[in-house]
Formats: structure tokens, sequence, C-alpha cells
């Protein structure tokens, strides 16, 4: 037992190691710290983009969902498949107009486009609530993947606060960077360790993958289908259009395809990411084998480490240990740069000292990486069920950010600043109120056929965002316009002064 431990403590040796080389030979200014001074080739922009989304909420909640609720699981298949799709156009659009203004931040792009620093520092909070639980919750899932897969000789408590450390430490020092060529390693790791435990364990257990579902069908009748009334077909269609439409606008998600040295970098990773998104195919496996190998768990959560203790050698158990604490580091390190350069950038530098140069921005958001991990490891050790329900608030919050998004890139935006603050507004109170009053469509709307009583409560939030957003820039068209010309008074110099492009950069 004493092997997988010792396997872990490697593992999180290396990623210290990885994360303070890779800042070697650079120059840490703002950009370079914050975007990777938007050099990052086809590969490390994949391995940023795909990678991000095995993180310890997929790594057990993908098993788990399939653990609790079958077929339902299939939609984590089926939303990033479409946001890599949407990206081949999305992304580089995103990409050309941040390099051209040298944006840093997701709130940048809202300040610039909107001329409105009140809009930055709208999204900056709707980010930093969105984020922050999503942090807390890799950490949560650090502590939980190390205490199974070490067998009890590291607690979670260690683990999280181990883990924290080293996080904050190889982030201040490299930022992005960090992220990157943990990244790599990260990558290697879960493809091998996924697909083998996603092939071998139905095979242990039931001779293979075939008679793996005959034995969860006979065992669960319907169990492989959208079985529970809560999971029918109208909550699958909408839960992965929410999915796919918020995919790329978390705020670390921009913070990855700024870094991109072209725009070509996207539409090359377009065409191979929805295949990456299969590997989760595996993980769903090793759940829906649980639920019959090791059925009664009060968490779904664990059964992927469980089944995995119960049918895997003590070395095998630790790789599986170190998988997840990749999946826990790489994404952590993402979060906490782009919510260290978000308070530095949009809310420092625009509310508190505007002429604040960009090294000083940039010291500000490596002392802020402490200081937001301490607030991660309160909320981890102290924080309740408000701090689980905003976790799934996330992506709806950020779901609400698109409208904005999209109007802004068109030639003429037909969105004022005050449309577009009121629809993200009204959107994440609507769904607040309806997620934390536990009101589903059909109670909120009756006269819904019965297949549509369980919409995802994001998507109708994001159905009110565009009405509140079409009919408020309608009356403040006149007012102001968010396609002013630029040197508006509105727009801080901060935003305004970017330094121009060097000569042959990758600019449109």
């Amino acid at each position: 037992m004493i092997v997988a431990p010792i396997v872990l403590v490697l593992f999180l040796v290396a990623a210290f190691a990885l994360g303070l080389l890779s800042r070697r030979g650079k120059d840490m200014d703002l950009e370079q710290w914050s975007v990777g001074g938007r050099g990052f080739g086809s590969v490390l922009v994949f391995l940023l983009l795909a990678g991000e989304i095995y993180t310890t909420f997929t790594f057990l909640g993908a098993s788990g969902y399939a653990y609790s609720y079958g077929g339902a699981s299939y939609y984590i298949l089926c939303y990033g498949a479409l946001a890599y799709v949407m990206s081949y156009w999305l992304a580089p659009a995103i990409w050309r107009y941040a390099a051209r203004e040298r944006l840093v931040s997701q709130p940048d792009w809202f300040v610039r486009k909107y001329r409105s620093r009140g809009l930055g520092l709208l999204v900056s909070i709707i980010g930093v609530v969105a984020m922050v639980p999503y942090l807390q919750l890799q950490l949560t899932g650090l502590g939980i993947i190390v205490e199974e897969t070490s067998y009890g000789a590291l607690s979670s408590t260690a683990a999280i606060w181990i883990g924290a450390i080293v996080l904050a430490a190889y982030v201040i020092v490299a930022g992005i960077h960090s992220a990157a060529w943990n990244a790599v390693l990260k990558d290697i790791l879960v493809l091998v360790v996924v697909v083998a435990i996603g092939i071998y364990i139905p095979v242990h257990f039931f001779g293979g993958l075939g008679t793996m579902f005959d034995t969860v069908e006979t065992a669960k009748p319907g169990f492989l289908a959208l079985a529970d009334a809560s999971h029918d077909t109208g909550w699958f269609l909408t839960s992965v259009l929410l999915s796919a439409l918020g995919f790329f606008m978390w705020p670390h998600y921009f913070g990855a395809v700024y870094a991109a040295k072209d725009e070509q970098t996207f539409r090359r990773n377009a065409m191979f990411l929805p295949l990456y998104q299969l590997i989760l195919l595996f993980v769903i496996f090793v759940g829906l084998t649980a639920s019959v190998a090791v059925p009664g768990l009060a968490q779904g959560d664990l059964s992927l480490l469980r089944v995995a203790r119960e049918s895997l050698p003590p070395v095998v158990v630790g790789l599986v240990g170190a998988a997840g604490l990749f999946c826990a580091l790489v994404p952590g390190a993402m979060l906490l740069t782009t919510s260290a350069t978000m308070l530095a950038q949009n809310v420092y530098r625009e509310f508190v000292r505007p002429s604040a140069t960009d090294a000083e921005v940039g010291r500000l958001a490596k002392i802020l990486v402490p200081v937001v991990t301490a607030i991660v490891l309160y909320l981890t050790f102290q924080g309740g069920s408000a701090i689980v329900n905003l976790l799934l608030l996330g992506y709806a919050f950020v779901t609400q950010l698109l409208p904005a998004v999209l109007a802004s890139l068109l030639r003429r935006n037909p969105v004022t600043r005050w449309g577009a603050g009121a629809g993200m507004v009204v959107g994440v109170v609507v769904v607040t109120w309806l997620t934390l009053g536990k009101i589903n469509t059909g109670q909120l709307l009756p006269f819904l056929p019965a297949a549509l009583g369980h919409l995802n409560v994001g998507v109708v939030a994001l159905v009110v965002n565009i009405l509140v957003t079409a009919a408020v820039s309608a009356l403040t068209r006149s007012e102001t316009r968010s396609d002013r010309p630029a040197g508006d008074d509105d727009v801080p110099a901060a935003v305004t002064a970017r330094p121009a492009p060097a000569a042959g950069e990758d600019t449109p």
C-alpha cells in the first residue's frame, strides 16, 4: 500500500518542478505572466483548451453522474464537442481583437468593446463569483482523490494544504506558463490512465464492455437511457445547449485564447478537439461498471476511486491518483492566474489607480495569488451548501455573458453598454432565483408540455437576458452607443493606451 502514496508524492514534486521551470528564460511582465506573451503554439493551446475539460469535477463527477443517473451522463460527451466546433469561428474572432488591442483579461474585452469601465467591473464580479467556487472544487476534489488513492496514508486536509501551497507558489513564479507546462504531463497521464482503466475495469468485473452494458441493463432496466424524470430529453438537450454556449465564456478560457500566437491555431485544433472529448467515454464506462459492481455508495462521485482500489494494484491506483492530482493543479493554475489578473487589471487599475503601469499591475496580480488562495482555502474548510450552490450556478452565470460577446463581434453592434449590463444582471438574478428556490421550468411555466418541464434553468435565464438586452438597448441607443469611436472619455487610459504590436507580429 505504501507504493501509492510514493507515486503521488513523486508526481506532486514533478508538478512543482515543471511549474517553476516554465518561467526559465522569460521576463514575467503582465502580458507574459497572464497570457504567455501571446506566443503559445498549436500544441500548448490544444492542451490548455482540451485539458480544461479534465478537472477534478470531471474526473470524479463524470463517473459519479454515470453511477447515479446512467444515460444522463452522456450529455458530458456532447457539449464539449459542440463547443469545440463553435470555436472554429468564435476563438479566431476573439483572438484577433485581443491581439490588436493587447487585452489581458476577459473584462478588458467588455471595457474596450462597450466603452464602459462599469461593465468591465460587472463582468469581473460575475467571473470571480463563478471561478472561486470552481477553484474550491479543484482543491476539495484533490483532497478526496489523494486520500482515497493513498489508502488513507495522506489525509484530505493535508493534501489540500500541500496542493494549495504548491499551486500558489508556481503560479506566482510563472503564471499561465505553469499551467501550460503541467498540462503536457497531465494530458499524457490522463490519456493513458483513463483509457486503460476504462477498458480494464469493465473487463475485470464483467469480461467486456458489451457484457457490462447487458449486466447494467438487466440489473437496472432503463438506466442506460434517460430514465430519471428530472433528467428527461428536455433537460438533456437544454443542458447540452447551455454548456456548449457557455464553454468559452469562462474567464480563464479567454486567457487561453489570448495566449495563442496566431488564429490558425484554433482552426487546426477545432478539427481534433471533439475527438479528444471521447476520452470521457471511458470515465463513464467506469461509473456504469461501479453502479453494479459496488452499489450503494453514499457518494456516487467516489465510484471511480472505490472500484479502482478494489480491482487494481497499488502502483496503478497511485497513477490514477496522480492523474486526478494534475486534474486539479492545471485548471487550478489557470483559475488562479485569471482571477488575480482580473482583480489587478479590472478593479485596481480601473477604479483605484488608473495611472498604474503594467509592471505595477503585474506585481499586484502576483501578490493577489496567495490572497485568492487563502480565500479559497477558507471556503474549502468552512464553506457550506451556499458554495456548492454557487458552483452549480457557474456555467449558468458565465453563459449570461454570451449575448453581449456575440453582439460585440458584429460590424455594427446593436447592443448598448446599458443593454449588455442589464441583460447580464437580470440573467444572473433569474438563474439564481430558480436554482436556489429549486423551481423547475414546469413550476415556473405550468402551461408548457410535460416534456419541457425540466428545461435547464440557465437556458430560461438566457432567453430573459436576450429580451432584456434588446429592450434596454432600444431605449438607450440614442443616449449611449457601444460602437462610439475610440477615444471616448469613458474608456480608461489603461485600455486605450496599449502598445502597438511589434513589427512582424501575428496580428489581424
